[in-house]
């Protein structure tokens, strides 16, 4: 189980990958981008037959970075950390406080994986995860990232609380796609824990992530709920 808290200091139930799960990811993810290379390099051999050698070099290297490099980045920015690899393995790739990734962490992520992973043969992240407590490579320690399980038995998780039978149903209207995953993931772990906590904190804890949640829905609360 992580560690991870959020910035409201509720506890984040992510598990960290382990080394053979993200092994398997990253293989299958660079059997894909190797395929795509070979193909790409072959096409780009015979368009290119005729310019002399300079050019041909300068067009492998531009291909090198676009196919190997730059195409991982864009999955995973756009996917939000759920590369194919990583899909078919149940993993994902999420910020140190349990929020979706963006191109910033992607683009420390490649770029660091092409000395650890391609250049090394993946053996500096294999050292670096086994090193890490939660099984980070280089480029997850510099990026701020973490790959954690997203399959996770739902027996072994917290149990929420229902809302009251008064409120059931009135926002079933409510658009919900701007709330981010990490305010869902705060506001889940505050209502598994919230009869743990103090009242004072517990209830400064609640409007900070009900005035969130309004602020991304722009629906206020109700008169009268707490």
């Amino acid at each position: 189980m992580s560690d991870l808290v959020t910035g409201e200091a509720v506890a984040l139930e992510l598990r960290p990958a382990k080394l053979p799960s993200r092994a398997l990811a990253v293989m299958i993810d660079l059997a894909l981008a190797v395929t795509a290379y070979i193909v790409v390099t072959i096409a780009l051999a015979v368009s290119t037959a005729s310019l002399d050698d300079a050019a041909q070099v300068a067009v492998s290297i531009a291909t090198f970075l676009l196919v190997l490099v730059g195409v991982p980045i864009a999955v995973e920015t756009l996917s939000h950390g759920r590369s194919l690899g990583k899909l078919a393995c149940g993993l994902r790739v999420v910020r140190d406080d349990g929020g979706p990734i963006r191109f910033r962490h992607a683009l420390v992520r490649g770029a660091i994986g092409v000395v650890e992973i391609l250049m090394t043969f993946g053996v500096v992240a294999c050292i670096s995860s086994l090193v890490s407590a939660r099984g980070r490579r280089l480029g997850d320690v510099f990026a701020g990232t973490l790959v954690v399980r997203e399959r996770v038995p739902t027996a072994r998780t917290g149990f929420v609380p229902p809302p009251p039978p008064w409120l059931s149903g009135r926002f079933s209207a409510l658009d919900l796609s701007a709330v981010p995953d990490g305010l869902w993931l705060a506001i889940r772990q505050y209502l598994t824990r919230m009869q743990q906590l103090d009242p004072q904190v517990g209830w400064a804890m609640a409007e900070r992530l009900a005035a969130d949640l309004t602020a991304c829905t722009g629906a206020p609360a109700p008169q009268g709920v707490p």
